[in-house]
């Protein structure tokens, strides 16, 4: 089956082709599907934005199409940045840009008030109207400095007790396994095969 994943982050495509890997699909890019259309993240929460993406693309593709919304919940911050995340500190700030704003709003907090949470919606929208959502949760800590060279975003401040790490000292496939992403993804892995599976009996059908 042919999946649009509708994203144009390179970091976050790698990781989706690494969690989908096993699965009878093909992943194809917006780009690699020639869409160059944004659909608006106009939504208030996670769930929302990954229904809107994924509905959308789908119906420009014709596709079944994978979309998810994510982002870094602050306790101390009332849950922001939330859906802000990726817009947080402006359209043009760089993943260090983002860091920095994020350290200097928390500069005043102790460490045992840094509780802190990656979310992340997956939704799969077929062109014939079917959605499904799943999502994943992985808590940690703010700590006051990056460290770590892999993932992106807020990766490196994310610190995850149980693994002593932040999640950019993760090696990929470690992260892969224990991520918000990779949890939403695992939950959605049994409902991307069941579709593959009814792609496979129509066109035996036909």
């Amino acid at each position: 089956m042919d999946l649009l994943v509708a994203t144009r982050n390179p970091g976050k495509l790698r990781e989706l082709n690494e969690l989908l890997a096993g699965l009878p699909i093909r992943a194809i890019s917006l780009a690699e599907a020639r869409i160059t259309a944004d659909i608006p993240e106009t939504g208030h929460t996670f769930l929302e934005n990954a229904t809107l993406k994924a509905r959308g693309y789908a119906a420009l593709s014709g596709l079944t199409t994978l979309a998810d919304d994510s982002g870094l919940e602050v306790d101390a911050l009332g849950g922001e940045p939330g859906v802000q995340s990726a817009r947080w500190a402006g359209p043009e700030a760089s993943d260090a840009d983002r860091i920095r704003l994020l350290l200097e709003r928390l500069r005043d907090v102790p460490p045992e008030r840094r509780g802190a949470q990656f979310h992340c919606v997956v939704a799969i929208a077929t062109p014939s109207g079917q959605l499904h959502t799943t999502e994943g949760i992985i808590r940690g800590e703010i700590i006051d400095r990056p460290r770590g060279r892999h993932g992106f975003g807020y990766d490196p401040v994310f610190f995850i007790p149980e693994r002593g790490r932040t999640m950019a000292e993760l090696e990929p496939e470690e992260k892969n396994r224990i991520s918000h992403r990779a949890r939403a993804l695992q939950a959605a892995r049994p409902i991307l095969a069941r579709l593959a599976a009814e792609v496979r009996e129509n066109e035996r059908s036909v």
